[in-house]
């Protein structure tokens, strides 16, 4: 960080004027970039999902409840996984706030991972989260999303994720679902977010990014790996790179 960057009232006054003239910019090009995305086309889910919930198997249709919009948040737990992914719980960390409005403005947001419901709720209850989370064991909607992947699939070097197939080796990878319930019953799939797009629900990056050192992620791994605990977990020991499921 430069530590000589003092100056006069009148130059830190010009020179943040002029910065605002970026950062309105940078707003005004994701508002295009939002209105982009709402016009792109929608795909029609004919699959008949079925999800384990804690009032018992649901079908997509009913995760919607009252709402015409569904969010879903793909976090990655895979059956008998025993590590919980940092960067997904750094995400749902965020969920439960904005939950409070979304619900009210006709979307309805729940999370979602192929690890059986007997597996999702005791961390679920450490962590303090009130969000739906389901499981979705039973049913092909994690591979079907490309976020979850067969053996079969690593084994043959091609498993698609964020519209880009090659290698990989992890069979849960994160991403977020969007679709829409038409007044006929029918779902569409209507957008999805996958690798970095989830930065942009985790508002704690905004509060950093405004912050002299950033995001200081300055470590062996130049991403939240180097910095972000499971939230009661905060301490001052070293960190060491673990893989979700592999």
């Amino acid at each position: 960080m430069n530590n000589n960057k003092a100056v006069s009232r009148e130059d830190w006054f010009q020179a943040h004027k002029a910065h605002l003239a970026r950062e309105k910019e940078l707003t005004r090009f994701r508002e295009r970039i939002a209105a982009e995305r709402r016009e792109l086309p929608w795909l029609k889910i004919r699959k008949d999902y079925v999800f384990e919930t804690e009032q018992g198997p649901k079908k997509l249709a009913d995760l919607f409840g009252a709402n015409s919009q569904l969010i879903v948040y793909h976090f990655m737990l895979g059956p008998g996984c025993n590590h919980h992914c940092e960067g997904c719980s750094f995400l749902a960390d965020h969920i439960d706030g904005a939950n409070q409005h979304l619900s009210h403005h006709d979307v309805s947001l729940v999370v979602v991972s192929r690890a059986p419901l007997a597996e999702l709720q005791p961390y679920r209850q450490r962590m303090g989260w009130k969000f739906d989370w389901v499981s979705s064991y039973a049913s092909d909607f994690n591979f079907d999303m490309q976020v979850s992947f067969t053996d079969k699939q690593i084994a043959s070097g091609e498993t698609t994720y964020n519209f880009e197939t090659r290698p990989r080796t992890s069979k849960e990878l994160p991403g977020t679902s969007v679709f829409y319930r038409d007044e006929s019953g029918d779902i569409f799939l209507t957008f999805i977010s996958r690798a970095r797009g989830g930065e942009a629900l985790i508002g704690t990056y905004d509060y950093l990014d405004m912050t002299p050192k950033g995001r200081d992620e300055t470590g062996p791994y130049h991403g939240l790996m180097d910095w972000v605990r499971l939230h009661d977990e905060y301490c001052d020991r070293p960190k060491t790179k673990s893989d979700c499921c592999d």
